[in-house]
């Protein structure tokens, strides 16, 4: 199997990768086979095309010609860098208006930072039904593993479903999607959070994790999940070295190829801490904002965030600075 990357540059005259803010004329073949080869647009069929600059549908109301904000709220007292901070309502209505620049809130009420444990759905549904109910208005998402708290969420307000699992902790979760018509973020993952940082392992992090993404994306289809509602994100930390996760960033381009909206989740992580000197978690803005630019001079659409204002602000001062083709958006 073959693989395509684009390579967007300032001076290129080809078409824009998935009709967004970049453009690019050339792409790396990558196989598992041999070393990439790099080839003109001019040599590609239609069909090898298409996923690469077709535009995206819109999901949660939200277009994909610019880069978009998921501002985390995280409604637990456990998640590895705001656990506690916001799980009371009163709290988490506070940090939601600090959040204001965020095009979408990603609500959470469970967990699933390395080594965290499993809670009830029951439990889980109490604290972010609250926080969904008192935030109607905003436009907010449902960070769940579990169809019984996706289901409850969609009917208080969430216009989508972000399943860290990609639909493989609750078999019932493509029905719940399915039968709500709701858009849903299928991240890459393996096993769970208890056991994932166990030596994961790969042949090739980069194509796996693509080649496992587009056998969810494919299982969200025949569940009756339509391609136009389903964004990937390649699981950055879940099961991942921090070698696995510097090689997905640096070819992360290549996911335009499902042909969907591809979420980065990569803010606060520890390798960001790691490489960066940043023990504490909080201090990672600076690490998480270089990663977030440089995923969106590779055309990625979505980035999760703690930091959401100062995000923002990088991506202003990125579009009207950038030559990039002279960043689209407005």
């Amino acid at each position: 199997m073959r693989y395509l990357m684009p390579l967007p540059r300032p001076d290129a005259d080809g078409p824009r990768l998935a009709a967004g803010w970049l453009r690019f004329d050339r792409v790396a073949v990558l196989t598992r086979q041999a070393a990439p080869e790099i080839v003109p647009v001019g040599r590609l069929s239609d069909a090898d095309l298409t996923p690469l600059t077709a535009a995206r549908p819109d999901i949660a109301g939200l277009t994909f010609d610019r880069p978009r904000i998921m501002g985390i709220l995280n409604v637990t007292p456990d998640s590895f860098s705001d656990g506690g901070l916001f799980l009371t309502p009163e709290a988490a209505l506070d940090r939601a208006r600090a959040m204001a620049a965020a095009d979408l809130l990603d609500i959470g009420g469970e967990s699933t930072r390395p080594g965290a444990e499993e809670v009830s759905p029951e439990e889980e549904a109490a604290r972010v039904l609250p926080v969904l109910t008192a935030l109607k208005g905003r436009k907010l998402s449902i960070d769940t593993r579990k169809a019984d708290v996706a289901r409850a969420a969609l009917e208080a307000g969430a216009a989508l479903v972000n399943d860290v699992s990609a639909m493989t902790h609750d078999p019932a979760m493509a029905e719940a999607v399915a039968r709500a018509n709701a858009p849903i973020c299928l991240m890459h993952s393996v096993g769970t959070p208890q056991t994932m940082q166990d030596n994961p392992a790969y042949d090739d992090v980069v194509l796996d994790v693509f080649d496992a993404l587009a056998e969810r994306i494919a299982a969200a289809e025949a569940a009756g999940i339509p391609r136009a509602r389903i964004i990937a994100d390649p699981g950055i930390g879940f099961g991942k070295t921090q070698a696995h996760n510097l090689a997905l960033l640096r070819r992360i381009g290549l996911f335009h190829g499902l042909g969907v909206p591809i979420l980065l989740g990569a803010s606060r992580k520890r390798f960001i801490g790691d490489i960066g000197g940043a023990v504490t978690a909080a201090d990672r803005m600076p690490g998480t904002l270089a990663v977030t630019l440089a995923a969106v001079a590779q055309g990625i659409q979505m980035h999760r965030v703690h930091d959401v204002a100062e995000v923002a602000q990088g991506l202003a001062l990125w579009r009207e600075t950038g030559d990039w083709n002279g960043p689209v958006w407005h």
